[in-house]
C-alpha cells in the first residue's frame, strides 16, 4: 500500500539483511517514524507496546522475534525462552501463537548451525503468504461490495462501517477488513467508509483514517456511538470488520465495541461481516465469550489522550478525574450468530462450523 505515493509493507528486513524494520505507530497519525528491531527484547516491546499491532502482523514480527533471538543464541534452551517470552505479550490474538509455532516446526529438528537460516525462511513465507491471503480476501470481499452496489441507485457510494484498524497497517500488507475497501476503490466504485474512531487507542480515528487518506479512499471518523443512528437512517449499507481470534464455532473476537456494532447491525437488517485469514481462526476453541482470553491493558489508554495541539507539539493529556478506577478491557466476542458471513482467503462462508471445518479441513484440531 502508499504513503506519500510511495509503497510500503507493514514489516521488512533491513539492508543488512538481519535487522527488521517496522512502522512506530504510536506515532502515527501525527509523525511517520520507524524502528529497527535487533534483539529478541526489542521484538517483545515492539508487541506489547503496539509499534506494531494487528493479529497478523504481531504473528509476522513474533516469527522475526525469534529469528533474532537465535542470531544469538540457538540452543534449544534459548529458543524455549524465547518463544514463551514472545507468547506472553498479547495473549488474545491467535495470529501471535500461530506465527512462533510455525517458526519453532521450521527449526526444532534443525542443526544448530542452520537453524538461523530456517527461522528467517520461514518467517519471509509468513510475510508473503500473509499478503497472499489478504489480496485473496480482497478480491472475494470486493464481491460482497458490488453486490452492495447494485442494490443502490447508479453511482451511489457503498457506505461501509469499519471498527478499529484492520487495514494494512495490522497486516503486512492490503489489511482484511480494509482489503475489499481498497479494492473497490482501486476498480473505480463508489465507497465510502465510517470510519469509528474505536477508544480507547483511537485506532481507527489515528491508523484507519490516516490509511485512507493516503489511498484516496472517500472516508469520515465518527464517534464510536454513531453507528447505530447512522444505521437505522440506512447510511450504512455494510459493517465490515476485522479479527483477533475466530472459534470453530464462527464466534468472532475483535476490539472492544465490535459486539455492539454487531448488535445494532443485526437490529437494523445491516450485513455484518468479518474479515479473517485462516491463521486467525482457532480449531481449539469453541464457545468464544466463554473461552477466548481477553486481554487487559493499563489504565493508561483509557485516562489520557494523545493528540497534536495547535502549535503542532504532540501531548498527552489526562481526561479521567485522579483517583478514579479505570478497567480496560481490549477486546470483545461477537457470537457467531450475529455474524452474516467470514470472509475469508478461500471465499466468504457462513460463521458456522460446518462451513469454517469444510472449508479449512487441513487447520481442524490445529
Amino acid at each position: 500500500m502508499l504513503i506519500d505515493g510511495k509503497s510500503m509493507c507493514s514489516v521488512w528486513i533491513e539492508p543488512d539483511g538481519w535487522s527488521v524494520g517496522i512502522i512506530d505507530q504510536t506515532k502515527l497519525p501525527h509523525a511517520m517514524r520507524t524502528v529497527r528491531l535487533t534483539t529478541l527484547m526489542d521484538a517483545v516491546r515492539a508487541i506489547s507496546a503496539m509499534q506494531t499491532r494487528g493479529a497478523p502482523l504481531i504473528g509476522a514480527v513474533a516469527a522475526y522475534g525469534l529469528c533474532l533471538a537465535l542470531r544469538a543464541d540457538p540452543s534449544d534452551a534459548a529458543l524455549e525462552h524465547a518463544y514463551g517470552t514472545l507468547l506472553a505479550t498479547r495473549p488474545t490474538a491467535v495470529n501471535l501463537k500461530w506465527g512462533l509455532d510455525e517458526v519453532m516446526a521450521a527449526v526444532r529438528n534443525q542443526p544448530r548451525g542452520e537453524r538461523v537460516a530456517a527461522a528467517y525462511a520461514r518467517a519471509a513465507a509468513i510475510c508473503q503468504e500473509d499478503i497472499a491471503n489478504n489480496e485473496a480476501i480482497g478480491r472475494h470481499g470486493l464481491a460482497v461490495i458490488e453486490r452492495a452496489a447494485a442494490a443502490k441507485a447508479p453511482g451511489a457510494p457503498v457506505n461501509v462501517l469499519t471498527h478499529c484498524n484492520a487495514g494494512w497497517l495490522a497486516t503486512v500488507d492490503w489489511g482484511t477488513a480494509l482489503a475489499p475497501i481498497y479494492k473497490a476503490h482501486l476498480k473505480g466504485l463508489a465507497v465510502h467508509v465510517w470510519v469509528d474512531e474505536t477508544r480507547p487507542r483511537n485506532q481507527g480515528a489515528s491508523l484507519t483514517a490516516w490509511e485512507l487518506s493516503h489511498q484516496g479512499v472517500p472516508h469520515a471518523v465518527i464517534a464510536d456511538n454513531t453507528g447505530g443512528h447512522l444505521m437505522q437512517h440506512g447510511l450504512v449499507d455494510l459493517v465490515i470488520t476485522g479479527a483477533d481470534r475466530v472459534t470453530a464455532q464462527g464466534d468472532v473476537c475483535n476490539k472492544i465495541g465490535t459486539y455492539l456494532k454487531a448488535l445494532a447491525a443485526r437490529d437494523n437488517r445491516v450485513p455484518f461481516y468479518a474479515a479473517v485469514p485462516s491463521a486467525t481462526i482457532d480449531f481449539t476453541l469453541g464457545d468464544g465469550v466463554a473461552e477466548i482470553p481477553i486481554e487487559q491493558r493499563g489504565p493508561e489508554e483509557v485516562a489520557t489522550m494523545t493528540g497534536r495541539t495547535a502549535d503542532g507539539r504532540v501531548e498527552t493529556v489526562a481526561v479521567v478525574p485522579d483517583g478514579s478506577p479505570v478497567a480496560n478491557y481490549a477486546f470483545d466476542v461477537t457470537p457467531a450468530r450475529l455474524v452474516t458471513g467470514l470472509i475469508t482467503e478461500r471465499g466468504v462462508m457462513a460463521a458456522t462450523r460446518e462451513a469454517l471445518a469444510g472449508s479449512f479441513p487441513e487447520r481442524v484440531g490445529r
